[in-house]
């Protein structure tokens, strides 16, 4: 008898209050870093409705204007000249701490903590299929508010894929969720429409289940089984920080796998490379693809784990969950005889002095080919 489980991960689109915070992090770090590859930042924000608090430590050479950059990312995002002409931005910057600074300094990591690395071989991007699906559901979202002035959709939006798996073997979608904002004047049945045709069909198409209908109002298609749910409050008018608050750092999960590996200890945004919590993770996750694409297994987990101040990490674990448990010592082995886990070396390999920390910043760090971490 064939096992069947369940997967559901999330994603959310670049208008969501907490991608918004990252994403103007991720700008500042970025133009420190364009200034000054050697810029150390943490800096994080916080917004709601038309006041935005950027807060935090950084310590470089450029001189980097906060409000111009979080204005003109807002821009990027969505928001109209008459909003951010409201806007109230506070700046609590200082400079990072020098007990930090002396072990970042020699060559150490940046803070404690511990990473993971996620790869699976059930997508081609190596991130598992739900979440996949999340992330491609809100970028097709954006593209088709980008591509139209007039479109009935706005900036925020989130996305959940549940898919069903038979002996660990994706097979189709059980329930899709797609929560889209939209212009005031649209009906919910104007929107359930055009989500559901331009959206889901595009995306997760050839993963929905067909049979007798439960869905009989979607676009008129009265063959999709899989439970499809559009706006399940009727409207979604009001959204990113006129919505909900929103921080830096907050979506972790959608950053990273979904869920499904675990999480380490630290987030993402607004943190230059010496900062383990990013660098490793990048490179744990860099160390997960390699050991699934020479044959370890077929869903692996890394674990990198570091001391503040010492540079070789403490800990270089291997969890081999599917396809070749007994390998997991050879496979640390390998690790450890082939790649430089310093920070310093972390850093070199994958070319994490670049301003290129934005891009990140929504729809996941992970299963994008344009990142030097995805290049196996």
């Amino acid at each position: 008898m064939s096992k069947i489980t369940f997967k559901t991960c999330e994603s959310v689109c670049e208008g969501h209050p907490d991608k918004i915070c990252d994403q103007i992090s991720d700008a500042i770090l970025d133009v420190c870093l364009q200034e000054d590859s050697e810029a150390r930042v943490a800096i994080e924000c916080l917004i709601k409705d038309n006041n935005l608090v950027i807060a935090g430590e950084i310590t470089t050479a450029a001189n980097p204007d906060y409000c111009v950059i979080a204005k003109e990312t807002l821009k990027q995002i969505g928001y109209t000249e008459e909003q951010l002409a409201d806007f109230q931005i506070q700046v609590l910057v200082g400079k990072q701490s020098p007990s930090i600074a002396i072990g970042v300094d020699t060559g150490g990591a940046g803070d404690q903590g511990m990473m993971y690395g996620y790869a699976t071989n059930e997508t081609k991007e190596m991130i598992p299929l739900p979440l996949l699906l999340a992330h491609q559901l809100c970028w097709k979202l954006a593209e088709l508010r980008k591509a139209d002035s007039a479109s009935i959709l706005l900036p925020d939006g989130k996305a959940q894929v549940t898919i069903r798996y038979e002996d660990n073997r994706p097979i189709a979608i059980e329930a899709v969720v797609v929560s889209a904002q939209h212009r005031f004047e649209v009906t919910p049945k104007e929107v359930e429409d055009y989500v559901f045709n331009e959206v889901i069909k595009p995306v997760c198409g050839q993963w929905l289940k067909f049979g007798p209908s439960i869905n009989p109002h979607f676009g008129n298609d009265n063959s999709v089984t899989s439970k499809i749910y559009i706006n399940p409050t009727g409207r979604f008018e009001i959204g990113g920080s006129y919505g909900d608050c929103g921080v830096t750092g907050r979506k972790i999960a959608v950053d990273t796998y979904g869920g499904i590996g675990r999480i380490g200890g630290g987030a993402f945004s607004g943190k230059d490379p010496s900062k383990v919590d990013r660098s490793a993770a990048y490179m744990a996750r860099l160390l997960a693809k390699k050991l699934v694409t020479l044959g370890y297994g077929e869903e692996i987990e890394v674990r990198l784990a570091y001391v503040i101040g010492v540079a070789g990490p403490v800990d270089v674990s291997v969890n081999i969950i599917s396809g070749g448990q007994t390998r997991e010592v050879e496979a640390v082995s390998y690790l450890l005889n082939n790649f430089d886990l310093t920070p310093h070396g972390i850093i070199k390999l994958l070319n994490l002095k670049l301003p290129i920390f934005r891009a990140t910043a929504s729809y996941g760090h992970f299963g994008r080919p344009e990142f030097s971490w995805e290049k196996v």
